[in-house]
């Protein structure tokens, strides 16, 4: 029995990152999108990056960027990995494959890419979200968990999309996830971390115990 992997997404201030790392959070992700009200600036995110603890991988979650883009802030950031949040094409992600990165390719429910184009991608990972709403990422909108087990995948999946600490381990013995990635959910403001509902939120997931197969993500 064990718990889902937890990545805390779209942190902007070095000391809410370090928070989740210190409550348990596998992975941090940082917004490299104009349009998002979480969007980090390189700078913020190289000093974020450069405090987290050894074990605790920085992401980067990017949508509809280059690979010379995304390199460009894995070397200025010291990324460990990647999200592809948009309509990426497959040979972008063998590109990263080949720096030894992390690389999570988003699919959706109701979008492009579908949960069914997975056996067109090879990442580290996929995440699924419903994409109901108006930005790539989840619009803290939740959605039936259980769908993504249609996801017909070899690879390790996380659930991301209007999880909360009221509702993820509900979302997780629905979906039996290796991984589950928060934003909205344990913010107070977009970009701000409410840290007690991080808190919960760790807690909760890591008090949910189920049966998964060993497949670490990060």
């Amino acid at each position: 029995m064990n718990h889902p992997q937890i990545k805390i997404c779209g942190l902007t201030q070095v000391d809410e990152a370090l928070f989740c790392a210190q409550q348990g959070a596998d992975a941090i992700g940082m917004v490299f999108y104009e349009k998002s009200p979480r969007n980090v600036s390189v700078e913020k995110a190289h000093e974020i990056c450069r405090a987290l603890p050894p074990g605790v991988v920085p992401t980067g979650v990017f949508v509809n960027e280059n690979f010379d883009t995304i390199m460009g802030k894995v070397e200025r950031c010291g990324l460990k990995a990647v999200q592809l949040h948009g309509n990426e094409q497959p040979d972008l992600v063998e590109q990263l494959n080949k720096e030894h990165l992390i690389v999570i390719k988003v699919l959706y429910m109701e979008s492009e890419p579908t949960i069914q184009k997975a056996d067109t991608y090879d990442p580290t990972a996929f995440l699924v979200e419903c994409a109901k709403g108006i930005l790539p990422g989840g619009n803290a909108l939740s959605w039936n968990f259980e769908r993504v087990k249609a996801l017909e995948t070899d690879k390790p999946v996380i659930i991301a999309g209007g999880l909360s600490p009221e509702n993820i381990s509900q979302a997780i013995v629905s979906a039996m996830p290796h991984g589950v990635d928060v934003s909205s959910g344990v913010e107070r403001i977009p970009g701000r971390k409410d840290l007690l509902k991080v808190k919960a939120f760790i807690t909760a997931v890591k008090q949910t115990a189920v049966t998964l197969s060993p497949r670490r993500i990060f």
